[in-house]
């Protein structure tokens, strides 16, 4: 059975990789043989994926920021449609990834309708609707919907969507994170030692629009606080260079890091991070965070007074419960003595440290038990 799973972008990839390696799984006890061909990143390669083009660092969120992408994007989309129509899949899984990958499901509609299409984390329109027909338009490709959000399951319920909410796959990856302890022998982080997690991007307009005000803010705290060290896992390697730059302008007490991730998170005292995937990491590792996002000004203005978007949070941590658990500080209020004050305060008040760690406790029981990706990968072999 070949199917194609498509998505973009690092956390898109990490997805990716994690229901592969559950659907493989599946596959062995159901007693069918899988190829899996994608859209994505390394990690999905390294699950056993055969990848049509590699989506992980072509990925925007904006207007203007998403111009330059335009282009390599719309290649590795035609490329994968001529792909499906020389070579059907029995199946395809569509994960985030909106523009490219309803255009690929259009043309699985269009072309190979007897195709089933499941889409497995559609995108936070659940959040913030720009158009109802964005609403209409994904579940028009989709034979079925995989929510992980217990909010993205009762909106597209209500909308009318199959839909089954299977619960965030987060929870099975946290199981192979290393304990505290483990994580700062491994990385040599002594007693006494402050450890700050940086996670700054994993697209590069984050690079430009996060990094600095970031970078700001822990130049301050570390002139207060002496034994503070902070830790960058990259994203992806092609960011090195830039955030190395950054670190000796803003002469940070700071180490660079590929593939400890991992490490990095469960070591930590606390992250300043911006919006994603990894807020709920950190959550799930009780890891206080500070979060913020910056698009261009104009993107941001456009969305505010033209197209009238407003969201009520950001972070994945606020919206699985739907209430402020981590304080975000989003566009104007993403500043460095903003996120020095929160920085402060999770670092030297205790009963604030406390009351985060109790909301995160709320927020683990919505966010699903322990057999995320297994009962995805169950019910996308069923359609088959």
């Amino acid at each position: 059975m070949r199917i194609f799973i498509s998505t973009g972008e690092v956390s898109g990839d990490l997805q990716g990789s994690l229901l592969i390696a559950a659907l493989k799984c599946e596959a062995v006890k159901s007693g069918l043989e899988l190829e899996i061909v994608a859209l994505g990143g390394k990690k999905m390669a390294d699950s056993g994926a055969t990848l049509l083009g590699n989506t992980t660092s072509i990925g925007s969120f904006g207007l203007l920021e998403s111009l330059p992408y335009v282009l390599p994007t719309l290649q590795v989309q035609r490329r994968a449609i001529a792909y499906l129509k020389q070579h059907p899949p029995d199946l395809v899984v569509l994960i985030d990834y909106m523009g490219p990958n309803l255009a690929i499901g259009n043309s699985v509609r269009r072309h190979l309708p007897q195709v089933p299409v499941v889409y497995y984390i559609a995108p936070q329109i659940w959040v913030c609707p720009i158009t109802p027909s964005d609403t209409a338009r994904i579940i028009a490709v989709s034979n079925k919907l995989l929510a992980i959000f217990p909010g993205e399951a009762r909106y597209f319920q209500e909308k009318g969507a199959n839909v089954t909410w299977v619960g965030h796959p987060l929870v099975d990856r946290i199981q192979n994170f290393p304990n505290r302890e483990i994580a700062r022998t491994t990385l040599g982080i002594g007693d006494n030692t402050i450890s700050v997690a940086l996670l700054p991007a994993s697209r590069s307009q984050e690079i430009k629009y996060l990094l600095p005000v970031m970078f700001q803010a822990a130049q301050a705290i570390q002139a207060k606080l002496p034994h503070v060290h902070y830790w960058i896992p990259l994203s992806l390697e092609i960011y090195r260079k830039p955030i190395e730059q950054a670190i000796r302008q803003y002469d940070l007490r700071a180490t660079v890091v590929s593939d400890k991730q991992q490490e990095v998170l469960a070591a930590a005292d606390l992250a300043i991070t911006k919006c994603g995937t990894v807020n709920l990491e950190l959550a799930l590792l009780n890891v206080p965070q500070v979060v913020l996002y910056r698009l261009h000004p104009f993107t941001y203005w456009v969305g505010r007074k033209i197209l009238k978007i407003s969201f009520p949070f950001a972070s994945p941590t606020n919206l699985m419960v739907m209430r402020s658990i981590v304080p975000e500080f989003i566009q104007e209020q993403a500043t460095s003595e903003n996120l020095t004050q929160a920085m402060l305060e999770l670092l030297l008040n205790q009963d604030r440290q406390q009351q985060m760690k109790a909301d995160y406790q709320e927020m683990r029981q919505c966010i699903g038990e322990v057999g995320v990706c297994d009962r995805a990968a169950k019910e996308i072999l069923q359609m088959l």
